[in-house]
Parts: structure tokens; sequence; C-alpha cells
């Protein structure tokens, strides 16, 4: 996936793939935490983001999400919270 502005940093490669590029081989960011991130690039705590869905709250990044640290920039509007 291919991420610009926003305060990522530019030109930054997290991980690897194999090489017919179908698999992770090192390195790989769960698919809650690349939500988390973005939902906190875009100013949003992915944390208090919920939907009612039978009865209760469900959340987008589920119990799970962390934001990736090592795609931020250190400056952008959300750089001191996690």
């Amino acid at each position: 996936m291919w991420l610009a502005g926003g305060g990522i940093k530019p030109g930054f490669t997290l991980g690897v793939t194999d090489d017919p590029g179908f698999g992770v081989a090192e390195g790989g960011v769960h698919v809650h935490d690349l939500q988390a991130t973005i939902l906190h690039r875009l100013g949003i705590d992915h944390r208090k983001l919920t939907f009612r869905s039978r009865g209760r709250d469900f959340r987008l990044t589920d119990v799970h999400g962390n934001v990736v640290k090592e795609i931020r920039t250190r400056g952008g509007p959300q750089a001191d919270a996690s």
C-alpha cells in the first residue's frame, strides 16, 4: 500500500514481500494497525470511533489496533498523541 501526505514519511518503506509479491516476508502491519494509523492521521481516535450493530457498539479496529509510529513524520497534527 502506498500512503502520501498527511504526516507520513516520504519515501519510507516498511516491510518486505515475498518474490511474487503475494505474501509478507518481514515487517508486516496488521489491518487493524493500518486503520488505526490512517484514522490517527485524520485526527480521529480509533478507540472512540464506534458504530452500533445488534445492540452493541463495535470499533472499526475491533479491540486491536495500534498506531504505526515508524511511518509518521515528526510534525503533523497529531505528533504527540499515540
